[in-house]
């Protein structure tokens, strides 16, 4: 007996849910329950697997030009070798490279642009910065010292309008100061190659020869410091706090992170704000949880009444209410789950088979960077978005199951027609 009237409000729960006799309105409106929460799962889902698509996007073409860490010293590095083996002393870094970095104003025959320019050894670079692996046109290795040849990102390019072998005059934000005036500093480079890795880094980024660059910036034979490659981009930051410890005075512990760490935040920042909005349809369709369980309570006094006079506790009314409600947010969740999951491993080719059918283009990869739409699921999201589905269900039954258990028998069974 105590096992039935455990099973008893499970079983009249979900006859009610497969009932469709007497109110269809009532019908309606759960099927509207399940629907909304199953598309507010699903487009949870959806959008933050697309704005985790589009932050590992940027986070990966970054990491393509930027170092991972760099050990920095404002009056300069004059046994860069050194400091380099010093630092590959540590487990977690695999590779060093030399760099010296300035600004300057690159000057063509049709325009001009400034740029952020670094000086780097090739031989070594190639160890730090997959960059060399993204040449639209030359060869990362051409960068010899003495011949001034200088290697552009896409745009920049495009934008000073130069190909390779063309001419470039870089100007220095430094003044020659002679007996015959005040001049300003310049020198003629060779484009030796055009690199592209689909970020705005193209646009404002160009590589020399680090000795070419010690000569430009007058660092008399010093560098501006190393660039590191770690194990663990991500696990940087324990890298740099073991460095920072044995480092010497006035060397600085430079990480990808730091430099790049505003940018990230306004990116989590922005992925926090659209999911607690978007979570608001998934309120929603709680909120229309409790207007069909409330009909239904309203529709089934009779037979609350019936379950009552039979012997039925307050409780076991609730439960069948709870039961019901709770069971149409679970499949709501349950299906919203699987077509998100499934939507967002797919979303490049559904834009890509919408593109083909309907002639335009979601992403000009001349704007975006990107060619397609990126994507990333990740199971912590989809977890945290299920679990607010069946609890917010579950809040939402609570209501109308308490409305269910006060109905009394007596004025049930008399107002009934």
């Amino acid at each position: 007996m105590p096992a039935m009237n455990a099973n008893l409000p499970l079983f009249i729960a979900l006859r009610y849910i497969r009932s469709k006799r007497r109110n269809g309105f009532v019908s309606f409106i759960s099927l509207l329950s399940f629907i909304a929460m199953a598309l507010g799962v699903m487009a949870l889902i959806l959008v933050l697997s697309v704005m985790n698509g589009f932050d590992r996007e940027i986070r990966e073409r970054i990491l393509s030009v930027v170092s991972h860490a760099a050990l920095v010293d404002e009056k300069g590095v004059a046994d860069w070798q050194a400091l380099g083996d010093w630092a590959l002393e540590d487990p977690g870094v695999k590779a060093f490279a030399p760099f010296v970095e300035g600004y300057g104003l690159l000057t063509s025959d049709t325009g001009s642009q400034g740029v952020l320019l670094h000086g780097v050894d090739p031989r070594y670079e190639q160890g730090v910065s997959p960059v060399a692996n993204h040449m639209l046109v030359g060869d990362f290795s051409l960068l010899q010292p003495g011949e001034y040849g200088i290697v552009l990102g896409n745009l920049l390019a495009r934008s000073l309008g130069v190909i390779r072998g063309d001419h470039v005059m870089l100007s220095l934000p430094e003044l020659n100061v002679t007996p015959a005036g005040i001049f300003p500093r310049y020198k003629r480079f060779r484009v030796l190659g055009v690199f592209q890795v689909g970020a705005q880094v193209d646009s404002g980024m160009a590589f020399i020869h680090y000795q070419d660059a010690q000569k430009l910036y007058r660092m008399s034979g010093r560098v501006s410091g190393v660039r590191l490659r770690v194990d663990d981009p991500y696990g940087v930051d324990m890298v740099a706090t073991r460095l920072r410890s044995e480092s010497k005075e006035g060397l600085v512990v430079k990480t990808w992170t730091g430099e790049m760490g505003n940018l990230f935040q306004a990116i989590e920042m922005e992925k926090k704000v659209v999911g607690l909005l978007l979570a608001a349809i998934v309120a929603v369709a709680a909120f229309n949880i409790v207007a069909s369980l409330t009909l239904m309570v309203a529709d089934k006094r009779r037979d609350i009444a019936v379950l009552r006079t039979l012997g039925a506790e307050g409780k076991t009314i609730s439960r069948i209410f709870r039961i019901q409600g709770t069971a149409v947010g679970l499949f709501g969740v349950v299906t919203g789950v699987i077509c998100g999951c499934l939507m967002a491993l797919g979303i490049a080719d559904i834009v890509g088979l919408l593109e083909r059918y309907l002639g335009f283009q979601v992403f000009d990869p001349n704007v975006y960077f990107i060619s397609e739409l990126p994507s990333r699921l990740m199971w912590q999201d989809v977890l945290a978005i299920s679990l607010l589905g069946i609890f917010l269900s579950l809040i939402a039954t609570l209501y109308p199951a308490h409305r269910a258990a006060k109905v009394l028998p007596a004025e049930a069974l008399r107002y009934d027609h």
